[in-house]
C-alpha cells in the first residue's frame, strides 16, 4: 500500500508576519483506508551559526560550528488515532428479498448521485451614469461643456468575470483626447487615533483614443488583474473597497474624471 502526504499552505509566498495564522491543507493520498495512530503537525524554528572561513581555516570553521539554536518548538495534534478512508464516495441503494432456507435471496443494487444545489448568486446590480460638468463633485469653470452619457451591467462583480458596459460622447463643446478606466484599490485602517485610508490605483485600461465620434457607444471591458484584486472585505477596523474612475482628457490635457464604488466577490 503506497501513501503520501503534502502541506499546501494557503500563502502561495509562504510568507507571515508576527501574529499571522498559518493555515491550509494536509492532502494524504492512498489506494485504500489508511489506518494510523495519529497526525501530528510540528512547527519548528531555528538558527544556524557557522564560522566564516575567511576568518578561520575551511577546517577549523567546519569542527567548530555551533549546533543549530531552537527558537520555537510547537506541537499540534491534528487528529487522534483511527482510519483514513480512500478518496472515493459511491452512494448505492441495495435491496434484499429475503426467501426460504432452499430458495437463494433476491439482491440488487443501484447507484445515485447526491449534488449540492448552486450557491444563489445575486443577481446583477447594473447602474446607468451621466457624466457634464453639473455632475462633477468638483466644479470647474474651466471645464467645457459636455455630456457622457453609459451604463455598467453590473456593479457587483465576480473578481474572474470581466467588467462590461458601455460609453457614449452625446456632445462635447472640444475635442477628446482619450477615454481612461481606472480600477483603484482603497485599503482603510482603523485604530485608536483614527482611521487611516490609502487609495491605489492598480490598473488604467484607454477605452477610447481620440475624439470619439458623438453618440458613438464605446464598449467596456475590464478584467480584473488577479493579483492586485481580492473580494470586498469590511470588518469592523479594516476595509478594502475597490472603485472605478472614468477619466476624460480633453484635447488640451485639461481632465475631468467621475468616480463609482464597485463590490467585488468570488463566486
Amino acid at each position: 500500500m503506497s501513501a503520501s502526504v503534502e502541506i499546501k499552505l494557503k500563502k502561495v509566498d509562504k510568507v507571515y508576519h508576527e501574529g499571522e495564522k498559518v493555515s491550509g491543507l494536509l492532502v494524504i493520498s492512498s489506494n485504500s483506508d489508511l489506518k494510523h495512530d495519529g497526525i501530528i503537525l510540528i512547527m519548528e524554528g531555528y538558527v544556524n551559526l557557522q564560522l566564516s572561513s575567511k576568518n578561520v581555516g575551511i577546517i577549523e570553521a567546519f569542527y567548530n560550528s555551533v549546533k543549530p539554536i531552537q527558537l520555537v518548538l510547537v506541537y499540534c495534534e491534528v487528529s487522534g488515532p483511527g482510519r483514513i478512508p480512500a478518496g472515493c464516495l459511491f452512494n448505492y441503494l441495495k435491496c434484499d428479498i429475503k426467501r426460504s432456507f432452499l430458495s437463494k435471496d433476491l439482491q440488487k443494487t443501484q447507484q445515485f448521485l447526491v449534488q449540492y444545489w448552486p450557491k444563489v448568486i445575486d443577481p446583477p446590480k447594473p447602474i446607468s451614469f451621466s457624466i457634464s460638468p453639473v455632475s462633477l463633485s468638483h466644479n470647474n469653470a474651466n471645464v467645457p461643456n459636455f455630456l457622457i452619457k453609459g451604463k455598467f451591467d453590473s456593479t457587483r462583480c465576480s473578481v474572474s468575470s470581466p467588467l462590461t458596459g458601455y460609453l457614449s460622447i452625446d456632445h462635447c463643446a472640444v475635442a477628446i483626447k482619450s477615454v481612461e478606466l481606472q480600477l483603484v484599490r482603497v485599503e482603510t485602517c482603523g485604530c485608536a487615533e483614527g482611521y487611516a485610508r490609502e487609495a491605489t490605483e492598480i490598473q488604467n485600461i484607454q477605452i477610447g483614443d481620440g475624439n470619439i465620434p458623438h453618440k458613438a457607444e464605446v464598449p467596456i471591458y475590464m478584467v480584473f488583474p488577479r493579483l492586485f484584486t481580492c473580494p470586498t472585505l469590511i470588518k469592523v477596523n479594516f476595509k478594502i473597497e475597490f472603485e472605478l474612475n472614468i477619466v476624460i482628457v480633453f484635447e488640451d490635457d485639461h481632465l475631468i474624471s467621475e468616480n463609482f464604488p464597485i463590490i467585488l466577490t468570488r463566486e
